[in-house]
C-alpha cells in the first residue's frame, strides 16, 4: 500500500513543477479518480487550475447537479453542456473501440475549447495504473489513455496518479478530506453509459441505461459491490398488459474486486433480483426483460464494451 501522506506531498510538488507558471485545466467527472486528481491539482496550483466537467449526456442520474454542489468551493469550475455534440458524434457507431475513440476525441476537443478560452497549456488527468495496463494490453482503450487522438493541443499532460490502484486512490481521497460520496463511490467508466449499451448509442437507450442503473445502485447498496450497474444488450419479445412488445433487454451486473484487474460476480439473493427486475420493467415501458450476469473477470470484462 502506498504511503498516502508522502504520495500527496510528492504529487502536489510534481503538479506544481509541471504546471509552472502556466494555466492548467483538469477533466472532472465526479468519479473518485478525477475528483482526487482535481483536489491534488487545486492544492498544488490553486487559481491556476480550471476544473472542467463535461456533461456528455452519458452520465449517471443527477450527476451534473451533484458536481455543482460537491465542487462549488472551486470558483473556477466550468460545466460544459455537450450532450448534443457527443450523441451526434456517436450516431451510427457500433464497434466498442470506435466508440471509445470517438468519445476520447470529443472530450479532448471540448477541453481544447476551454483551454483556448482560459489560455491553458496543461491538461491534468486522473489516469490510474489499471487504465494504463488495460490500454497497453489492448483489453480496451480508455478515453484518457488509448482513446486520445493523435493530435492533442496541449503542451503537457500531467497524470499524478498514473501508478496508483483504485483502493490506493480511495486512501488518498480520504486523506485529502473528500466527502465519502466521492471517496467511496463505485467506479464509473470514462466513456459513461456508452459502454453499457451494446451497439449504437441512442438517446432512448441512454435513458434506459441511466434509469436502470439508478435502480440497481440503490437496490444493491447493502451488498457493498465494487461496481454495480445495468447495461442495455438488445431487444427481445415480452408481454406487458395484453400487448406483445419487442423491448430492450437489460443486464444487471454486480461484482466484487480489489483493483478492477480481476473481479467476481456477486451472489445476489433471488428476492433482491426479483425486486430489481420488477422496478426496472415497471418504470421503463420499453424494457421487456431483465437478466443477471454471473460471469467473472476474466473471462469477461466488468463493463460491456
Amino acid at each position: 500500500m502506498v504511503d498516502v501522506e508522502q504520495f500527496i506531498e510528492d504529487a502536489v510538488a510534481e503538479i506544481d513543477e509541471q504546471v509552472g507558471d502556466d494555466h492548467a485545466i483538469i477533466a472532472l467527472s465526479g468519479g473518485v479518480d478525477s475528483s482526487t486528481a482535481a483536489a491534488l491539482a487545486y492544492e498544488a496550483v490553486g487559481s491556476q487550475l480550471t476544473p472542467v466537467y463535461v456533461d456528455t449526456g452519458l452520465m449517471r442520474k443527477g450527476e451534473t447537479e451533484e458536481i455543482r454542489e460537491t465542487f462549488d468551493y472551486m470558483e473556477s469550475l466550468r460545466i460544459v453542456e455537450a450532450q448534443d455534440r457527443f450523441l451526434g458524434a456517436l450516431e451510427g457507431v457500433t464497434a466498442p473501440e470506435e466508440k471509445r475513440h470517438v468519445i476520447g476525441e470529443q472530450f479532448i476537443r471540448e477541453f481544447e475549447t476551454v483551454a483556448t478560452e482560459e489560455d491553458a497549456e496543461v491538461l491534468v488527468q486522473g489516469t490510474i495504473y489499471p487504465d494504463r495496463i488495460e490500454s497497453e494490453g489492448t483489453i480496451k482503450s480508455h478515453h484518457n489513455v488509448g482513446g486520445l487522438p493523435d493530435v492533442v493541443d496541449f503542451d503537457r499532460i500531467v497524470e499524478p496518479m498514473r501508478d496508483l490502484y483504485k483502493d490506493e486512490v480511495r486512501e488518498v481521497a480520504r486523506e485529502l478530506g473528500l466527502d465519502s460520496i466521492i471517496s467511496e463511490r463505485m467506479p464509473f467508466p470514462g466513456p459513461g453509459l456508452a459502454v453499457r449499451i451494446v451497439g449504437e448509442v441512442t438517446e432512448e437507450k441512454v435513458h434506459v441505461a441511466r434509469e436502470a442503473t439508478h435502480v440497481v445502485e440503490a437496490e444493491l447498496e447493502e451488498y457493498d459491490p465494487w461496481q454495480a450497474f445495468a447495461a442495455v444488450l438488445g431487444r427481445a419479445t415480452g408481454v406487458k398488459g395484453d400487448n406483445r412488445v419487442h423491448g430492450h433487454v437489460v443486464a444487471v451486473r454486480s461484482v466484487e474486486s480489489r483493483d478492477g484487474m480481476t473481479a467476481r460476480a456477486q451472489e445476489i439473493d433471488w428476492e433482491t433480483l426479483q425486486r430489481i427486475q420488477s422496478r426496472i420493467t415497471g418504470q421503463l415501458d420499453n424494457v421487456s426483460r431483465v437478466v443477471y450476469d454471473v460471469t467473472h473477470k476474466p473471462p469477461a470484462t466488468i463493463e460491456y464494451e
